[in-house]
């Protein structure tokens, strides 16, 4: 072969280059006389692109092994110290969450067992609570009551005009209580019980009155005081329940702790079928410290309790100022409590069950109560 071909794999002239074509710009590609070149073929202008980079301390997508890329970065798998440093990160995100969640506007835990979750937007209860109203029933007593002021009413469109529900339009509308129609979807997303009856009223929270008030406050026929203390009740179920059957008996007052019961929640509000609007009620720091009040103010303190030291049925304390204390569920009634009351009364059980609930119970006691102080006005 002449040197004066040129070819890549031709020897070189000394002392010049070669006058020849370079090689794959001459003849025919792919078929030149000398060995194939071992120099790989140049990159597209611009480079390889590159796979974006992964966020730190994030894990791999998958656990089986990934094909790289020509020119990308392959990230070394995540150490044991790593992985945990990535868990305690996002621990202490979840835990942010949560406290994010108790401000206003978070979804936020109802005070009791038996209420959904409050929705975005609506204020925690900081005293008794009832700011919302929901049932029927409970949302028609609240606006013949006329005791606080109702912001709006929201009415479920579709549903059947029965007389409450119509009751409860021209109450708001008389009233100029602005009454709001939605769907159904969105009055189930505010109501915060499993059945709010196509009807929720938001208004101001029950109002706490003061315990030595309700110590002197008589009822409207002229009746000693008559309360009603809760000691640990968590149900609002319980607690509704047992409000609608204290205001039917006569009660002029309640007592709730602050601390370890259930307040006034849509679920006792509409479990109470409206009592809560016509009991005024206190909210006290402490059971045992209240009972010592109401005892200095003349107000015979009575437990309910399973292992009473007499029988409800013989109490001769009717005619005076009384104040019957109802247990919590299950653990009746704490050690301080019990060791402040004046009595301590207990219900016969003659069947085989062991105790009765505490709204049958309460309502045992009332009409207890109520019978005695009928017969001694019959009397009279």
């Amino acid at each position: 072969m002449s040197p004066a071909r040129g070819g890549r794999g031709g020897a070189k002239s000394s002392g010049s280059k070669s006058s020849g074509p370079k090689s794959g710009k001459g003849g025919p590609r792919g078929k030149s006389g000398g060995p194939k070149s071992s120099r790989k073929p140049s990159a597209p202008r611009g480079g390889t692109k590159r796979a974006p980079a992964a966020k730190r301390g994030a894990s791999p997508k998958s656990s089986a092994p990934v094909k790289a890329k020509a020119g990308a970065k392959v990230g070394k798998p995540m150490s044991s110290a790593a992985k945990k440093a990535v868990e305690a990160k996002q621990a202490r995100h979840a835990a942010a969450s949560v406290r994010k969640a108790d401000r206003p506007g978070g979804t936020r835990r109802a005070r009791g067992e038996g209420d959904r979750p409050i929705a975005r937007g609506q204020a925690i209860p900081r005293g008794l609570g009832g700011d919302q109203v929901e049932g029927r029933q409970a949302v028609r007593e609240l606006l013949l009551a006329g005791r606080r002021r109702v912001r709006e009413v929201m009415v479920a469109e579709e549903q059947d005009n029965n007389d409450t529900l119509l009751d409860i339009i021209e109450l708001a509308q008389d009233m100029k209580i602005p009454v709001r129609e939605v769907t159904r979807t969105k009055l189930f997303s505010v109501a915060r019980t499993e059945s709010p009856q196509g009807v929720v009223a938001r208004a101001d929270e029950l109002e706490d009155h003061d315990l030595l008030d309700l110590a002197k406050r008589k009822s409207a026929s002229g009746a000693p005081p008559f309360l009603l203390a809760m000691d640990g009740v968590t149900d609002p179920g319980n607690l509704g329940a047992l409000l609608r059957s204290a205001e039917c008996a006569g009660v002029t007052g309640v007592v709730l702790p602050k601390h370890r019961a259930v307040h006034i929640t849509p679920t006792v509000t509409k479990s109470a079928a409206g009592a809560v609007e016509y009991l005024p009620m206190a909210l006290v720091g402490g059971l045992p410290n209240a009972i010592s009040e109401l005892r200095a103010a003349g107000v015979w303190v009575v437990g309910l309790d399973m292992g009473g030291d007499t029988d409800l049925f013989n109490l001769t304390v009717a005619d005076e100022p009384v104040c019957l204390v109802m247990g919590a569920e299950g653990k009746g009634l704490s050690r301080l409590v019990r060791e402040r009351c004046d009595a301590v009364a207990g219900i016969p059980l003659l069947g085989e069950v062991a105790s009765l609930n505490v709204s049958a119970a309460g309502a045992l006691a009332c009409y207890e109560v109520t019978r005695r102080r009928l017969a001694a006005t019959i009397v009279d």
